[in-house]
């Protein structure tokens, strides 16, 4: 008797890469396999309500969030505040998960990506917080359990 193996996961993720001033969003299909940008939102006192709209918006299951981890591995304050970001999000989307996922080197990725791709650095500024998101977004599903 064989022994049930488990589905791989499936559903819309979303995912945020937070800043001081503004908020990249991505999100994937619902198969788990590509990412894609979705959005720049200003991080102001309308940011979490325009963050539950847009998961609301593409029925999302997770929203992943980018925890700004030093290269070393420690958390520092920028750690710790987005902590306290997710805490706030949380009590916005009580019934969609909150992921943290260590975030480093993705800005960096997602600029070498836009110059190899031709974007100046004056157009990369208004794209570069959504591509963040989408290399957040493309490590978490290069990490999912593989599909059967």
């Amino acid at each position: 008797m064989s022994q049930a193996v488990p589905k791989p996961p499936s559903g819309v993720l979303l995912a945020l890469d937070w800043g001081a001033a503004r908020i990249g969003v991505a999100a994937c299909d619902s198969f788990r396999i590509l990412a894609y940008p979705v959005a720049t939102v200003n991080n102001d006192e309308a940011a979490f309500d325009k963050i539950a709209k847009l998961v609301s918006e593409y029925g999302a299951k997770e929203v992943i969030l980018g925890l700004p981890v030093a290269l070393n591995g420690a958390e520092e304050v920028a750690a710790t505040t987005l902590r306290e970001v997710a805490e706030t999000l949380r009590s916005h989307l009580p019934d969609t998960p909150i992921r943290l996922v260590d975030e480093r080197l993705t800005t960096k990725a997602a600029a070498a990506k836009l110059r190899e791709s031709g974007k100046s650095t004056k157009k990369q500024r208004k794209i570069i917080d959504q591509a963040a998101a989408v290399a957040l977004l493309e490590s978490v599903i290069a990490n999912q359990p593989p599909k059967e």
